[in-house]
């Protein structure tokens, strides 16, 4: 009864995965009320908005539209910054600045990856922690991983499903009761995930509870001027922006899906 044995290895990983993730979950969800010790007693500025709904990425990217629509930098559908003022306005800008280096030019995608990357972007990072309007780097990370091992496990507990019905000497009546057994686990990780992602949805990784309910409390953002545009680009990403080209050069050089 071999297949018993890749049965109680299915269910090991599927359980200690499925409890991994729900203490993990249930610590991120205690660390909000624990980390806050002051109220936020000021608006929170573009850059803040766009670290709340897309992490870090986002703020080098709203740096980028930021500096392109004051015509500071220019961006070409071609994924080239180029440099036309090289004084930047605040700390964020004059990193992008820094990125690009002395010739005035370079690739958008580095740019965006050594501005992402920046002090400036991490000072902000921490003070929304402090807050308790974002979540610890750690605690993202060990949430994020603790999804992959229930995925990791998921696909598991097929593999070791199929293994056992091909095994040799099982006749086709024992294929029927083989699958239903590994279903059990398989049902458990598919549960367990989908119950995350019900949990999450659609809060972005980067916001606690609090700041998740300040990004829904915000207006939707209108057309037409820039300040709406840089809004509308803090919260929903790239995907805001309406001009084909500008769109393709913050684009460059990343798959779509880590566009937004």
């Amino acid at each position: 009864m071999l297949w018993v044995v890749l049965l109680l290895v299915a269910w090991g990983a599927a359980a200690v995965s499925c409890i991994r993730l729900c203490l993990v979950t249930a610590g991120a969800a205690r660390w909000p009320a624990e980390a806050a010790r002051e109220p936020v007693l000021h608006e929170l500025n573009l850059y803040e908005t766009a670290f709340l709904a897309g992490g870090p990425h986002r703020v080098a990217d709203l740096a980028l539209l930021s500096m392109h629509l004051r015509r500071r930098l220019l961006l070409a559908h071609t994924g080239w910054a180029t440099v036309v003022d090289p004084e930047g306005r605040d700390e964020v800008e004059r990193t992008v600045i820094r990125a690009i280096g002395p010739e005035g030019q370079s690739r958008i995608a580095p740019i965006r990856a050594s501005a992402a990357a920046a002090d400036a972007v991490r000072t902000l990072a921490d003070r929304l922690v402090a807050a308790g309007l974002a979540v610890p780097h750690g605690t993202r990370t060990t949430l994020a991983s603790a999804v992959r091992a229930v995925r990791g496990a998921a696909v598991l507990v097929v593999a070791l499903a199929v293994a056992a019905v091909l095994l040799p000497g099982q006749g086709p009546a024992y294929a029927g009761p083989v699958v239903a057994w590994f279903g059990l686990p398989l049902v458990l990780t598919l549960g367990c995930l989908a119950i995350a992602r019900v949990e999450s949805h659609p809060c972005s990784p980067w916001a606690s509870p609090s700041g998740q309910r300040w990004l829904d409390s915000l207006p939707a953002p209108e057309h037409g001027a820039d300040r709406d545009l840089l809004a509308a680009v803090a919260v929903r990403g790239v995907a805001a922006v309406e001009d084909p080209e500008l769109r393709a050069a913050l684009r460059s050089g990343r798959s779509a899906l880590s566009s937004h």
